[in-house]
């Protein structure tokens, strides 16, 4: 066999590698792909029905893979937060949900000046498949540059239109040890606190309403009044 013979399989397997690739997208343009459609709102016709999607095929996000897509840019034009291994986008923020929360935090922050940080939509480690972003947090005093804080005192979420979800969330508060759950439910005026857990479930769910007060379990000093938050 001649010289030019013996090249001619090389050169033909070298042209399928590089067909393939050619043929094989790599991982950044496959995420700005993703983002342009979550952008336009559509999904492709070819893409999976997900209620065709059996439950024990799923296979959730632990919180470390979650946060390797953060710190790849996959969601900084996203509001969402990992729950239960899904990713989930969170709800449009109105002005009255806002103001709640920034007057809870100047009260907080007052009160609790060197005995806790406050924290306000910050992402909480809860569990190895959940990282929520509370809209207030009471955690132990510290820097958390090298992890988000795992333990709380306090957490609230207000609710407007997220009501239910916010409502649901009692479970993984409770799962993650959160001795304490306030839920600002706006459309009713009423606060509800959520405590005494047993078996990872909260037993006690006090409501609240303006003319009353609550002090929370862990700094019993601090009094927030109902009419303070909801007006």
């Amino acid at each position: 066999m001649d010289r030019a013979n013996q090249s001619a399989p090389r050169s033909n397997a070298a042209a399928a590698r590089l067909t393939r690739q050619r043929r094989t997208p790599c991982w950044s343009s496959i995420v700005a792909a993703q983002r342009a459609k979550c952008a336009s709102g559509c999904y492709s016709r070819d893409m999976i029905d997900p209620s065709l999607v059996e439950p024990e095929a799923l296979r959730p996000l632990r919180r470390t893979e979650y946060a390797r897509l953060v710190d790849l840019g996959c969601f900084d034009e996203e509001r969402v937060e990992l729950l239960y291994g899904m990713v989930v986008r969170m709800s449009a923020k109105g002005p009255v949900h806002d103001a709640v929360i920034q007057r809870l935090n100047e009260i907080l922050v007052l009160a609790l000046q060197g005995r806790a940080a406050v924290r306000i939509q910050s992402a909480f480690a809860a569990t190895d498949a959940s990282q929520p972003e509370p809209d207030v947090a009471v955690v132990p005093p510290g820097d958390y540059d090298d992890g988000h804080p795992s333990e709380a005192w306090l957490i609230v979420e207000v609710a407007d239109t997220s009501l239910l979800r916010d409502r649901g969330k009692a479970r993984l508060y409770a799962e993650a040890g959160v001795n304490e759950y306030w839920l600002v439910d706006i459309q009713h005026g009423l606060v509800e606190v959520h405590t005494d857990i047993v078996d990872a479930v909260y037993t006690r769910v006090t409501p609240y309403r303006p003319g009353d007060s609550i002090r929370p379990q862990r700094f019993p000093d601090v009094e927030v009044r109902v009419s303070q938050m909801l007006r």
